[in-house]
């Protein structure tokens, strides 16, 4: 293990993601995938047994990870009653009356990324493959379209908590940060376009009026207001836990799809034996527990993020590529929007010095919030990648190369725009 000892950190890191993807493909079983991903970042990082355990056990046994399985959970349940009742055939059909198949394969998963839900892309799945009745589109082209389109509003949508962290990180007010973030969503959407939509057949609408869109989509609106509502109105809820609001809001959609379309006790059963539901929430918590590792404490008390950022700094990395190497390996590492604001924009905000000019900061947020969301989209990690190739039987490591192209055009029209922002007084 002594030649091991002077490898980067870095890389290190780098080994355990490519190992989660390299195992994923032998044994087609991301459980097994993202176990020996922990075992492997563990190991290198110098845990020994018992640490291993200590670190694995508080992550898995945790408030959170309780309220996050529940959330991942009800979310399920909620799809699948929504399948089951027709909720989801008949909201399908009423975009088709309104809109072409290329812009219902975008708005499905756009209208549920609205929703800052962990795992929110396994809701929209099955709503995009009823889309595509006629089986014109492969299930890895569905999973790159699901997994885009839900994350197209991360740059700017105030309900998301990772904006909010950005918000308050740069002092900036929440109307600018949204306005400025506004050309970052609009390259993403035509990113999207133009590599995961363009292809798909043109078809026309279907005749008729369809059904009314709103009641349709009521339960997914409950979920959105009842979590909006206890965020303003019951502030004690979301400091009692983060996740809290979002599972009452969850299982306040399951309540009012029940009262609207009732099912029968043999449907809920079949949905709550569901062993979908209990691979998915083992997958969830592994995957929390590999970020247990990227967060906590090595043996020797230092934080391994904080070792990457000391390994770049030595290597005398230039200021722009630390702003954009720092958010990139924290979104890679941690798979979630939060996840990398929260451990790369106080540093990267630092090294614009102790009063910056306004140009310079907006700079470094624009470039940072790109490069962050370049690594979260590319995380094999990121929970919404891993609940849509579960859900499309799929290959990460196919999935992430057909995002490679969109994501690369955000960083370009970033890195462009950061430029432009750079020169500002």
């Amino acid at each position: 293990m002594e030649i091991f000892s002077h490898v980067p950190y870095i890389l290190r890191v780098f080994a355990s993601l490519l190992g989660i993807l390299a195992v994923q493909k032998l044994t087609k079983s991301l459980e097994t995938a993202l176990a020996a991903g922990i075992v492997l970042l563990a190991v290198w990082t110098g845990h020994s047994p018992a640490s291993m355990a200590r670190v694995a056990g508080a992550r898995a046994f945790s408030p959170d990870n309780f309220f996050l399985v529940l959330i991942i959970v009800g979310v399920i349940w909620l799809s699948s009653l929504m399948s089951e009742a027709g909720t989801m055939k008949d909201l399908v059909s009423s975009l088709r009356t309104r809109l072409s198949k290329r812009a219902t394969l975008a708005a499905l998963p756009g209208v549920v990324g609205l929703l800052p839900m962990p795992a929110g892309a396994l809701f929209s799945a099955p709503l995009l493959d009823d889309a595509d009745r006629e089986n014109h589109l492969s299930g890895m082209e569905k999973v790159r379209i699901n997994y885009w389109f839900r994350h197209v509003w991360e740059f700017w949508w105030p309900l998301y908590p990772g904006v909010l962290l950005a918000v308050d990180l740069s002092g900036l007010p929440i109307w600018f940060f949204v306005v400025m973030m506004l050309p970052l969503y609009a390259a993403a959407l035509l990113a999207g376009y133009v590599f995961l939509l363009r292809k798909v057949r043109p078809e026309s609408s279907p005749s008729g009026p369809g059904k009314a869109f709103l009641p349709l989509i009521l339960p997914t609106l409950t979920v959105i207001v009842v979590y909006g509502l206890i965020l303003i109105l019951a502030p004690p809820v979301a400091a009692f836990n983060k996740y809290l609001p979002m599972v009452i809001g969850v299982f306040s959609g399951i309540l009012v799809l029940q009262i609207q379309r009732p099912s029968s006790r043999e449907v809920w059963m079949r949905v709550l034996k569901s062993r979908r539901t209990l691979s998915l929430a083992i997958i969830i918590v592994l995957a929390r527990v590999y970020g247990a590792f990227i967060e906590s404490e090595m043996p020797g008390g230092i934080l391994l993020m904080d070792a990457i950022r000391e390994e770049l700094d030595t290597f005398g990395i230039p200021v722009v590529a630390l702003v954009v190497l720092i958010p990139f390996v924290s979104g890679l590492t941690t798979g979630i929007t939060v996840g990398y604001i929260g451990a790369s924009f106080p540093v990267i905000l630092r090294l614009a010095g102790a009063d910056p000019a306004p140009g310079a900061l907006l700079s470094m947020v624009v470039l940072g919030h790109a490069s962050g969301f370049l690594g979260m989209m590319l995380s094999p990690i990121h929970v919404c990648l891993i609940v849509t190739n579960e859900y499309f039987k799929t290959n990460l490591m196919s999935s992430l190369a057909g995002i490679l192209r969109p994501a690369a055009v955000v960083f370009g029209v970033a890195a462009g725009y950061s430029f432009l922002l750079s020169g500002l007084a």
